[in-house]
């Protein structure tokens, strides 16, 4: 067998939650897993590439750890996938086309509003018919400042923004993934810590040379 033939073999049991679709609802926030032995970012890039019809390897590879870890790792696909798709929502948050935005959602859509409380949204029409209360203009801010320098990752759960504020999620093994969390009980909380490490930076006292 060939170098890469013996690194899919070995990756594939590991990875395999993370390629593949699953009926468990996306993660809310981020959640600690147990130390266990982690495979190689390049053997976890080989198994994502195996899968995918195009590539863009030097890419992935310049962009593959973020906040958590590797992206190939964790989710099971490339970075070039979830930067696609960070594009693809940054610009249609920024276009004020619903309809642009409303396809780059995953079904089942879980919305958390700001008081905790959960919906689980299985048609695309039902997520229109609530579109202005799920985007409003905080969550459609941050949509449009989305950047994949700034997302971190959680083993078999995605990607995500702002303490779980959006989640990205692969659906699709090695696939690009699709919005399936909105969370804006977790949004509030990060402009929280963000108002408040603003007002404890500006009572820093300025240093001299």
């Amino acid at each position: 067998m060939t170098r890469t033939s013996l690194v899919l073999a070995a990756c594939s049991a590991a990875l395999i939650a993370g390629c593949a679709p699953t009926d468990e609802t996306p993660a809310e926030r981020p959640t600690e897993e147990p130390e266990a032995a982690e495979p190689q970012a390049d053997d976890c890039l080989l198994l994502v590439w195996s899968n995918q019809k195009e590539r863009n390897a030097r890419f992935d590879r310049d962009h593959d750890f973020v906040d958590g870890g590797a992206i190939s790792c964790a989710t099971g696909t490339s970075a070039s996938q979830f930067d696609a798709a960070i594009q693809a929502l940054r610009e249609a948050a920024k276009s004020g086309n619903k309809a642009r935005l409303l396809e780059q959602l995953g079904l089942p859509l879980l919305y958390i509003d700001a008081q905790g409380e959960r919906r689980e949204i299985d048609d695309r029409a039902e997520v229109e018919a609530v579109f202005d209360e799920i985007f409003d203009p905080s969550m459609l801010a941050l949509l449009q400042r989305l950047d994949l320098s700034r997302m971190s990752v959680a083993k078999d759960q995605g990607g995500y923004f702002e303490l779980g504020a959006l989640w990205l999620v692969v659906d699709q093994g090695s696939g690009r993934p699709r919005l399936m969390t909105v969370n804006r009980q977790a949004l509030d909380e990060a402009l929280e810590a963000a108002r408040d490490q603003a007002e404890r930076n500006q009572g820093d006292p300025v240093p001299f040379d």
